[in-house]
């Protein structure tokens, strides 16, 4: 029999958690972080230090980026061919990085966010200035470790002679860490290296004179420097970064927005689509044309104006609404002292300085040793030509190479360095002339040695020394600042009355929640017919409004919608509209309860809130304006298990009438309710009976002449003369409108404004709606049943009545 299978009986949860975190290691320390020392991922680190060996520099021809790529995979990084190519690529794009690491012949994509050429299409080769990051490789300045199948070795981390995490920054997401480097310019951030160098404990203010903040290839302006220091000293903030775009005015008076540099990782393609749909939708009126005039010259793309458009709000509305304007988020995440950390600037700009430390140190010892070694030869040369003659002589009575270092250490005291120099001299180097060359050598060496020492055993030297090599980078490479800084975030001031398109609607809002605008020409060629719906359902406000105005939609748990006119969906008069509910987040079981237009929130009027459990609440209509409209928000504070009924809007001058279930009404002047703000409850309108509640409310002026129409749940309709109420004062319990019986009494379900012209539309259990006209109504006072209407055994109860909305008013 084969031998039992051996495995482990471990709880699930004890290998997942293992695996995954030895996943997590990896994945933090080898793929996604940079390094604090020299700024770069494993896979980047890899890339530059492959082409080096291949001897693919910058001074040399550009060689297939299939070539490095196969090299990159082959010897240090087995991972798929694409990653290692799209980093080469990024190294080499001058809209993503500072100051590109790797050039690069063919396409290399673009800020449009197209792909780069296969790589087999592609040329590369290490900058200049990466190959300042490479410098001194060889000379044991860095700790080199087996590559994954031990048959090479790789650098732990590059020398880095400039701090490259800053001036290039990097982008990343690891498991539980992601990070976000700005890249910086290059002359500020060496002069603040240099700064810390001298005066290690420089506070971050000090700091901060050096650098004035982020520097992005593409330009723009930065916004908010109180930010900025918070950012530099916790590792973590935001900014606000905005393109550059100015406003120019052609002949004949039209202006066109120019905009020539975009936020940085903004991909303009889409940022020009963003914009045309702007155009195309009518979200603002005014922009005529959307034209993208990039070419080799640089980033132009340019937004044409219509006559009398007003370009400043527009620029503004661009700003907002697309990705013109963006808010970057510092999270300065590195390996520091093999862990990720969060870093401020000068725990940054430290962790360089004491990694250049180590690699000047480390090449001082290895220049050291080589210049030492040198020395111990030079002089056994020098002494060797002293005694010339005799040596020659030993040399050729010796057998081989072997017996003649033998002989001459044993007759002139060469040591076996010396010795090994000494046969391996080529005649020329005989001459009279080539005693003056090691001379002079030797002295060169003695100033190499001395040198070398002071670096080694003077902490200033050292500092000298990484300040001498700081410069002359800077002196090379550094460039001007693109990115402009701002101190203050720029308040945004859209005036869109100028800017919305001025057009007649038809907006409807029907009962089930569904809200849309019509257009003129829509609404013309329908010839009056119903417009777009379930056919449960039915209209609950109708009206012609204009695109500049607002629309207030409340619903039942006391919240309101803010929905200028222009951001209601734009559909046909005979199609459904859109339901609200994906426009803004509502609750499952809330329903609008009223929809009221407003054409300016700075006239003296008031909102009146009605809640089933006889709260009233009156608050003036310019607290209901909102800067958003993109959640739903609080328009009255409604206590448990209380819910909104209805919402009605006055000039302060009217009558509050309520109505409730068990057939009470209560009439009284609205200046009986006090004004209040916006996230308040409001006050006792009617005093309810146990068991009762409101069931309709509204408001009528105190000279109204007109009728109630009432409803019971047996079909029982009534009219009433509005001057049987007479005026009260509010948390009263009312005057009863209903026969008391004790057989099968009647429930009053609704009560409504209307004249005998109107239509009144009653919903029965059986979801039935029956059209009944204001007119065949009789009159009757308040202690009769009324006429039944309805054959509620048929039908069942009523649920409901409301005043028809037709095409030229509103219920």
């Amino acid at each position: 029999m084969p031998e039992a299978e051996k495995y482990l009986d471990l709880p699930l949860e004890e290998v997942i958690g293992d695996r995954f975190g030895r996943y997590s290691k990896y994945i933090i320390q080898e793929r996604a972080l940079p390094d604090a020392r020299d700024g770069l991922k494993p896979v980047q680190r890899r890339i530059l230090y492959a082409m080096l060996k291949d001897n693919n520099t910058a001074d040399k021809p550009f060689r297939k980026s299939a070539k490095t790529v196969g090299n990159v995979i082959g010897n240090y990084h087995p991972h798929g061919d694409s990653s290692v190519y799209e980093a080469l690529v990024r190294m080499s794009q001058a809209w993503k990085i500072r100051h590109g690491l790797v050039e690069m012949h063919g396409n290399n994509g673009s800020i449009d966010g197209d792909p780069p050429a296969a790589m087999r299409y592609t040329e590369a080769r290490i900058s200049a200035l990466a190959q300042e990051m490479l410098q001194d490789i060889g000379k044991g300045t860095v700790e080199f470790i087996p590559n994954f199948d031990d048959t090479a070795e790789e650098p732990v981390v590059l020398p880095a002679h400039f701090p490259s995490l800053l001036v290039n920054g990097s982008t990343g997401i690891s498991s539980g860490y992601a990070t976000d480097i700005p890249p910086h310019n290059l002359g500020e951030v060496i002069d603040a290296a240099i700064q810390l160098l001298d005066h290690p404990d420089s506070p971050l203010e000090t700091l901060l004179s050096f650098i004035k903040g982020p520097d992005f290839p593409g330009g723009g302006t930065i916004q908010g420097v109180k930010n900025l220091k918070q950012a530099y000293e916790t590792g973590k903030g935001k900014i606000v970064l905005r393109g550059t775009a100015n406003i120019e005015t052609l002949r004949g008076g039209r202006e066109q927005i120019v905009i020539s540099e975009i936020p940085y990782e903004v991909v303009k393609a889409n940022l020009v689509k963003r914009i045309d749909e702007i155009r195309f939708d009518k979200k603002i009126d005014g922009i005529a044309e959307v034209r993208d005039d990039t070419d080799r010259s640089g980033l132009q793309v340019v937004v044409e104006l219509k006559k009398e458009a007003d370009a400043q709000s527009i620029l503004n509305y661009l700003y907002k609404n697309t990705d013109l304007q963006v808010t970057y988020n510092f999270n300065m995440v590195a390996i520091a002292e093999k862990a990720p950390q969060l870093l401020g600037l000068k725990s940054l700009l430290s962790a360089y300085i004491d990694h250049q430390k180590e690699v000047v140190i480390n090449r001082s010892r290895y220049e050291l040793d080589q210049a030492t070694k040198r020395q111990h030869i030079v002089e056994g040369l020098m002494k060797a030509i002293s005694v010339l003659d005799e040596l020659i002589s030993l040399i050729r009575q010796s057998n081989d190479k072997g017996d003649a270092k033998q002989n001459i250490t044993q007759a002139f005291g060469f040591t076996e360095a010396q010795a090994e120099a000494i046969v391996n001299l080529q005649l020329y180097r005989l001459t009279n002339t080539d005693i003056e060359t090691l001379e002079n050598e030797a002295e060169s060496l003695e100033q190499t040695i001395q040198h070398l020492n002071e670096i080694l055993n003077s902490p200033k030297k050292l500092v000298q020394t990484i300040k001498k090599g700081l410069k002359s980078i800077k002196k090379t490479y550094a460039d001007e600042r693109r990115t402009r800084i701002e101190d203050e975030i720029e308040e945004l001031k859209i005036d869109l009355q100028v800017m919305i398109p001025s057009e007649e609607v038809f907006v409807t809002v029907s009962r089930d929640g569904y809200v849309k605008r019509t257009s003129t020409r829509s609404y013309s060629a329908s010839n009056d017919e119903r417009p777009g719906m379930k056919d449960t359902d039915d209209l609950q406000f109708f009206q012609e409004m204009n695109t500049t105005e607002t629309l207030l939609v409340f619903t039942s748990h006391g919240h309101y919608v803010y929905i200028p006119v222009h951001q209601l969906p734009d559909i046909r008069w005979k199609d459904n509209g859109q339901h609200i509910g994906n426009l803004v987040s509502l609750d499952q079981d809330d329903h609008i309860v009223r929809a009221i237009p407003i054409r300016s929130f700075s006239e003296e009027q008031y909102l009146i809130f009605f809640t089933k459990n006889g709260i009233a609440k009156r608050s003036l209509l310019k607290d209901y304006q909102a800067q958003r409209s993109s959640r739903a928000l609080i328009a009255v504070k409604l206590k448990e298990k209380d819910t909104l009924i209805d919402v009605v809007l006055t000039d302060g001058t009217h009558d509050i009438f309520f109505a409730t279930k068990q057939g009470y009404g209560l009439r009284f002047a609205e200046t009986d309710v006090n004004v209040v703000g916006l996230r308040t409850a409001g006050v006792k309108g009617i005093a309810l009976k146990d068991g009762d509640e409101v069931v309709s409310a509204f408001t009528a002026s105190q000279e109204e002449e007109g009728y109630l129409y009432s409803v019971s749940q047996r079909g029982a309709v009534k009219k009433m003369k509005w001057d049987q109420f007479p005026k009260s004062s509010r948390s009263k319990r009312g005057l009863t409108m209903l026969r008391e019986l004790k057989k099968n009494p009647h429930v009053l379900v609704d009560i409504t404004k209307a004249t005998t012209q109107d239509v009144l539309m009653l919903q029965t259990e059986d979801e039935v709606i029956h059209a009944i006209s204001g007119k065949d109504i009789r009159n009757y006072d308040r202690y009769q049943t009324g006429s039944y209407v309805l054959d509620t055994d048929t039908h069942g109860a009523v649920k409901h009545m409301w005043r028809y909305v037709d095409h030229e008013t509103t219920e």
